[in-house]
């Protein structure tokens, strides 16, 4: 029998979450132009965005330390590093939360959240008092969880799809219907893989969406470009243009709120402004659909 010291190292979580903070590292220092941080260009630079050295020298740790840190075994930082490290790559508040998961990987918040299941019936008639609003409420792995009339005839239909294709994520990248309706489709399609990078941050044992991630990649060469990008994004807000089948070009502004006892769901409604040419094209909308 072969002895238990020639067996392969296990891979554990620690582990997992050392390579994953290698890749997010690397793709942040890609990113990251010399003179956005206020670094002389030079003549030659073999590599894309900013040097190991020189992230190294902008956080105040050494030059070793950082490579570590990029190879998955520079132990546990100090969250006085973390943050270093953050201001050096000049990340966001998400990807600043992300890399503080990263680095810790038994980071936990004190309340575990409430896995996305089906919403409450108050929210449900929330939802369907605003009927000139066009309103969703979006849960963990971008699923679509509940909807208006509205909300369901400006993005397809939501209402009679198969419940495994409620999920934006599905819709952006494997629905060709979705480059035709959102007029900026990079921007959405950016948008739903950023807030999926969230998610598997903060729910890393989360098989279902680990799944979703390993069909989309293989399916899908623009989210596979994407997630390797390892953007982190919260959920959206400002102005969206569509391009509606029935109701025509739509310019809408989008606002998202954090449901109260549903860590990862959230209210998502698409108003027009009083006045405008959206206001009346959404209400014709809503006229068409409650004509029977």
């Amino acid at each position: 029998m072969a002895s238990s010291n020639h067996l392969p190292p296990l891979v554990t979580c620690d582990t997992a979450a050392g390579l994953e903070l290698g890749r997010f590292l690397k793709a942040k220092r890609a990113h990251l132009q010399p003179r956005d941080a206020g670094l002389p260009e030079g003549n030659r630079r073999r590599v894309p965005g900013l040097r190991r050295e020189e992230v190294a020298m902008l956080a105040g740790v050494s030059p070793a330390y950082y490579t570590r840190l990029e190879q998955g075994d520079g132990g546990r930082a100090s969250d006085d590093v973390v943050a270093a490290l953050a201001q050096a790559l000049q990340l966001t508040a998400a990807e600043t939360e992300h890399l503080f998961r990263l680095t810790d990987p038994r980071r936990q918040t004190r309340r575990e959240p409430r896995p996305s299941a089906a919403v409450r019936p108050s929210i449900q008639g929330l939802l369907d008092s605003m009927p000139d609003v066009p309103a969703l409420v979006v849960g963990r792995r971008s699923d679509i969880l509940a909807w208006n009339n509205l909300g369901s005839a400006m993005f397809g239909d939501i209402a009679g799809l198969p419940a495994a294709e409620r999920n934006w994520a599905r819709l952006v990248f494997l629905d060709p219907r979705s480059s035709d309706l959102f007029v900026n489709w990079q921007q959405k399609a950016a948008d739903v893989v950023g807030q999926l990078r969230a998610d598997a941050s903060r729910h890393p044992d989360d098989t279902r969406l680990a799944s979703l991630v390993g069909e989309l990649v293989m399916r899908s060469p623009p989210f596979s470009r994407l997630w390797a990008q390892h953007e982190i994004r919260d959920r959206c807000h400002g102005n969206i243009l569509l391009k509606h089948p029935q109701a025509g070009s739509l310019e809408l502004q989008v606002e998202s709120f954090r449901l109260s006892g549903e860590d990862d769901n959230s209210l998502v409604t698409y108003h027009a402004e009083p006045g405008s040419p959206s206001r009346e094209q959404l209400r014709l909308l809503g006229s068409w659909i409650s004509t029977p």
